[in-house]
């Protein structure tokens, strides 16, 4: 029998998709929408999985809930990351170029229309717009260290 090889690295998961809507704006928040929502939807699905074995229940009552967290998180995170990534791809169409003040600028912008979207105390749209700015600098600036 001839030898066998294993050729591979291990790295982050990565996962490519790539829809075709016309629009490079429309494609960008599409993405952001089905890369993040289906892992919060498989996150919550873990949890809830994890949960019913070490509670020892797991009744028909227990999957419908756990179904229909998976949906609204999957959907509402889905829903951010599309904002987020829309938001980020047009300030870079409008600045005309791409670096880390996108990701800052539309972090900022999201967290302020998440936050407006679902409260209404002025001063917390504020914190987190700013919040949204820190974090998406931050994931952005940590992504060139690697």
């Amino acid at each position: 029998m001839p030898p066998t090889r294993f050729l591979g690295s291990l790295s982050t998961p990565r996962v490519d998709i790539s829809i075709d809507t016309g629009n490079l704006f429309f494609n960008h928040a599409l993405e952001g929408f089905l890369k993040i929502g289906s892992v919060a939807a498989t996150r919550s699905i873990a949890e809830d999985s994890f949960k019913a074995i070490n509670g020892g229940k797991l009744s028909k009552h227990c999957l419908e809930r756990s179904l229909k967290k998976m949906c609204k998180e999957g959907a509402y995170w889905g829903s951010v990351a599309g904002v987020y990534v829309g938001m980020e791809y047009g300030v870079g169409r409008i600045r005309g170029t791409w670096d880390w003040k996108n990701a800052m600028i539309g972090g900022a912008l999201t967290g302020a229309l998440v936050s407006a979207a679902t409260n209404n105390n002025k001063d917390q749209i504020v914190s987190d717009a700013l919040t949204g700015g820190a974090v998406a600098t931050a994931s952005v600036l940590l992504n060139y260290l690697t």
